[in-house]
């Protein structure tokens, strides 16, 4: 395998990874946020925080370096249009992935605590799902439209 497909392939499951496990973990938070089972929803937002920091924060430092490379052994500027704009959504993205990211710990720490105490689940969860849904959308709209960049390479003419 020669080093410029290396670098594809790296890019191609970096991005892949970040699409999957952006899904995966929306449809389990939902499903288990759906029961109103405390110990299930505990047990599932421990295991998506450990998925995101896992595979999300991997993809997330792997994609700029592959692409980085990548770009660079073809001879992409990184001012090219659909390039530029990928960066730009890339940033965007993590910034409604960050609050995200936080928001599940919150989440798995208010759901642990009201299990332990035999509570039900505090308002403030159910606040904190509602803003974790509203910022996954934008997050997940944008990931689909850099795919979609990095597939098209539209010249933009930006």
């Amino acid at each position: 395998m020669e080093w410029i497909d290396l670098l594809r392939w790296l890019h191609v499951i970096g991005a892949t990874v970040l699409l999957g496990t952006g899904a995966g973990i929306a449809f389990f938070m939902a499903m288990a946020h759906r029961t109103g089972d405390t110990a299930i929803i505990a047990h599932t937002a421990a295991t998506v925080v450990i998925a995101d920091w896992l595979f999300t924060a991997t993809s997330v430092v792997a994609q700029p370096l592959t692409g980085w490379l990548l770009a660079r052994e073809i001879g992409w500027a990184l001012t090219e249009g659909w390039i530029a704009l990928a960066l730009g959504l890339y940033v965007l993205v993590g910034l409604f992935w960050l609050p995200v990211v936080a928001i599940q710990t919150r989440m798995r720490n208010l759901a642990r605590q009201a299990l332990q105490i035999g509570e039900p689940l505090p308002a403030g969860y159910f606040t904190l799902f509602r803003i974790w849904l509203i910022c996954g959308f934008p997050a997940f709209a944008g990931v689909l439209a850099i795919l979609w960049l990095m597939i098209a390479r539209p010249d933009l003419g930006i």
